[in-house]
């Protein structure tokens, strides 16, 4: 576990006066497996690949998490993200333990031939440790909805019809709707579950985005649409400001058109992406890589509300800095939890039988993340400590709980 994540656990296990031995419980994984990916190439080269996937808990409920394919995957990074979903699962409350997994390799290089045949010798490896009532993996990065197609049917040539294997499918594959918008509108209910808290509107607040992919782009659309004022943008090539607001329809089908970015965008003056993250917003939205906000420009934010849509994106020392200014930071657990909320969505949908409508998911996805900042937001005021802290402290409190009352024998 990172250094990060490793603090926040600890901090929360001392507020819950947790001894060392229950520690050590919570933070060893469940199980670590490190298989080989051997394939043909297209030029019938043989080629091989390690995939991993761990399993960090299921002390309440099957195990979740995606797979992500990249050149620097490895079993730390690996570790590290599966605990993290073993938190973010608990403080949305879903009965989920947390897994990840992945492929060491670099998905650009590869042809969509090739790209199908990694996945489905990968699934050949793992699939005994994996499925609806043990471990349901889902997209991550370098991964999408066609790659989960190829999982579902692998994993049924070895156990039959199991829809529920996997969560992130194409619609047509038993998908659900509102699935890819589903981290980018869950961002923004925590804005405005946010600003009620803080008696504040919605409407004309104004909010800078770093990043302008899936997570950011629909987070940006959202709360258009809702009423605020996107007044920057930035993808990993630059970005866009305009102090009265960007027209995101615009900018969206600007970006859609081939070799245009958003630093083209004519509605606004290019920024880079250290200026945007000190840009004049009243909400900052990190969207994109972690690590961003450091010990070095933490001083530098201006916003004084700041919505974790990526994972990790303010170090410890960024994050102290931000308690000290008394800045709102909602932490990425909970904040970028309506992904893998609309993927639990979707596993109730596939164990059912029964498709949900698009309304319903939308209305049930407010509700869950709403019913979860509450639960941040009331331990933080009672306890005295920030929603970062009172996030582990309910995260890690229900893991706990859950581990005792099964027992240990």
């Amino acid at each position: 576990m990172s250094s990060s994540a490793q603090r926040y656990f600890e901090q929360a296990a001392t507020l819950l006066n947790m001894g060392a031995s229950e520690q050590k419980l919570l933070l060893t994984p469940l199980r670590e497996v490190r298989v080989q990916v051997a394939m043909r190439m297209d030029d019938g080269q043989l080629a091989t690949f390690t995939g991993y996937r761990i399993q960090h808990d299921k002390a309440r409920g099957p195990m979740k998490g995606g797979l992500r394919y990249h050149p620097e995957v490895n079993s730390a990074e690996v570790l590290e993200l599966a605990s993290l979903m073993t938190w973010k699962t608990a403080v949305v409350d879903l009965p989920y333990g947390g897994a990840k997994g992945g492929i060491s390799v670099d998905p650009k290089t590869l042809s969509p031939g090739e790209l199908e045949r990694i996945t489905r010798k990968f699934i050949d490896e793992i699939h005994e440790v994996i499925g609806p009532d043990q471990d349901i993996p889902a997209p991550d990065m370098g991964t999408n909805a066609q790659v989960m197609a190829w999982i579902e049917n692998q994993y049924e040539k070895y156990h039959g019809y199991s829809p529920g294997c996997v969560t992130g499918k194409p619609v047509e594959m038993h998908g659900i709707d509102g699935r890819e918008e589903a981290t980018g509108r869950g961002v923004a209910i925590i804005l405005q579950a946010t600003l009620k808290r803080l008696n504040r509107p919605l409407k004309g607040i104004s909010v800078a985005i770093q990043g302008f992919g899936n997570v950011g782009s629909f987070a940006a659309s959202i709360l258009h649409d809702m009423g605020a004022k996107v007044v920057a943008v930035s993808d990993v090539l630059g970005g866009i400001y305009n102090a009265q607001g960007l027209d995101i329809p615009a900018l969206q089908a600007h970006v859609a058109q081939p070799a245009e970015k958003v630093s083209s965008f004519p509605g606004g003056t290019p920024i880079i992406n250290a200026e945007l993250l000190a840009c004049d917003a009243e909400v900052l939205i990190p969207a994109a890589l972690g690590g961003v906000l450091t010990g070095d420009n933490a001083q530098a934010v201006r916003a004084k509300i700041i919505i974790e849509a990526a994972n990790s994106p303010t170090t410890p020392e960024a994050d102290e800095i931000f308690h000290q200014r008394e800045l709102v930071v909602v932490p990425d657990i909970l904040a970028n939890a309506g992904g893998v909320t609309v993927s639990y969505f979707e596993w109730v949908q596939n164990r059912q039988h029964f498709k949900w409508e698009l309304a319903d998911v939308r209305e049930k996805l407010a509700k869950q993340m709403t019913r979860a900042f509450d639960d941040v937001w009331n331990i933080a005021t009672e306890k005295k400590v920030p929603l970062r802290a009172a996030a582990y402290l309910l995260a890690v409190g229900r893991v706990a709980r859950a581990t005792k009352l099964a027992g240990i024998e």
